[in-house]
């Protein structure tokens, strides 16, 4: 009797089908794959004698897609986990005028001031999740009101201080800092010197820098980018921790009965948000000596698009850390791409729509064919 229900279900054509081709398609990382071969694809086709692919062209956008997977892999997580988080870009803008003021105008240790700022910012993060759980309102509303909170506070503090938007010599104050090295320095420079005197890259031919290599070293933006999505990846496919972030997301009510501490989970969401957009301005203003009021705007939007490129489902439960980052890889590549290509770049801003709309419709056909709806 037993081997007769074995081949009925061998012969059920819906089996066989959930066994292969169906069980590649449900992978959340799937589209973004292929999104990715096919853009690399393109801009080889279209671009690669205007250097995109040298060394110098590959770091640009190397460096571009960095910046978007720091930000996305916070975005993936807390999107797993059920909510949303608008305040990012403004968190952002917010952490590098906190850190500006310390270090220059307050002429705190440059360490102290970094250390400080992300205690600042993740206690942020945890008030905006304290306030989701206990008020009951959608993430969306909440985070929506503190983006304009800490936008203006942020503006604020820069004006009031400093009677500036932009507060500059962050660079002079953090010389020979130890921890400024590791958001603002590069890595592997010896090696790099190398591969220029063997010719492997190019090197400048006149001027101050001459024989030095075009690319001096790996930025530690990029390092910190690579290390939050191996940690993050590790977390939520390898842990317990993870699988309550799926639960949390998938079915909060579900989980709270089966033991997860949903509200927890979600609160320490938030914060990894928060951290995530911390280092993403603290290594940028290391690289650019300065902080403005303004920067990170929009950043939120591109760290949702590239989650949602990367698979993400909207309604929570299901996301992937490496198709975030492939989506953050897209966007780079195009961002930069067009560039290289010679092409108007407002139309990036078409582009990413276009990408936006299909990767929506891609995840809602698999959301249905997981849950069997129609």
């Amino acid at each position: 009797m037993l081997n007769k229900v074995e081949n009925a279900q061998n012969d059920d054509e819906r089996v066989r089908e959930m066994s292969g081709f169906r069980k590649a398609l449900i992978r959340p990382e799937l589209g973004a794959i292929c999104g990715t071969i096919l853009v690399f694809v393109f801009f080889f086709l279209t671009a690669r004698d205007s250097g995109m692919f040298s060394a110098a062209g590959a770091l640009n956008w190397t460096l571009v897609s960095a910046q978007f997977a720091i930000i996305a892999v916070g975005a993936c997580l807390l999107m797993i986990a059920g909510e949303f988080d608008l305040s990012v870009g403004s968190m952002i803008g917010f952490a590098g005028i906190v850190l500006a003021l310390l270090t220059v105008h307050l002429g705190w240790p440059t360490w102290i001031a970094i250390i400080t700022t992300f205690v600042v910012c993740v206690s942020l993060g945890a008030v905006n999740g304290w306030l989701v759980i206990k008020t009951g309102l959608p993430s969306f509303i909440v985070t929506l009101a503190s983006l304009f909170i800490l936008r203006g506070l942020t503006i604020f503090a820069a004006i009031a201080t400093t009677r500036k938007t932009i507060i500059g010599g962050i660079r002079e104050a953090s010389e020979g800092d130890w921890l400024a090295g590791l958001f603002g320095g590069k890595i592997f420079t010896g090696f790099f010197q190398w591969l220029g005197d063997v010719g492997v890259i190019d090197t400048f031919s006149r001027g101050t820098k001459k024989g030095m290599p075009v690319v001096e070293g790996i930025p530690m933006l990029i390092i910190w980018a690579l290390v939050l999505i191996i940690v993050a990846h590790i977390i939520l496919t390898k842990t317990r921790f993870g699988n309550w972030i799926f639960a949390s997301g998938g079915d909060a009510q579900a989980a709270k009965y089966a033991g997860v501490p949903v509200r927890r989970t979600k609160i320490l969401m938030f914060m990894f948000t928060a951290f995530c957009a911390t280092v993403f301005a603290t290594c940028q203003v290391m690289e650019f000596g300065s902080a403005g009021a303004d920067r990170g705007m929009l950043k939120e939007f591109e760290a949702i698009i590239s989650v949602v490129i990367g698979g993400a489902l909207l309604t929570g439960g299901y996301g992937s850390v490496i198709g975030a980052a492939l989506g953050a890889l897209i966007f780079g590549v195009v961002q930069q791409g067009l560039f290289f290509a010679g092409v108007e770049s407002s139309l990036f801003r078409v582009f990413l729509g276009i990408l936006l709309l299909l990767a929506v419709i891609l995840n809602t056909y698999i959301r249905r064919m997981i849950t069997g709806e129609r």
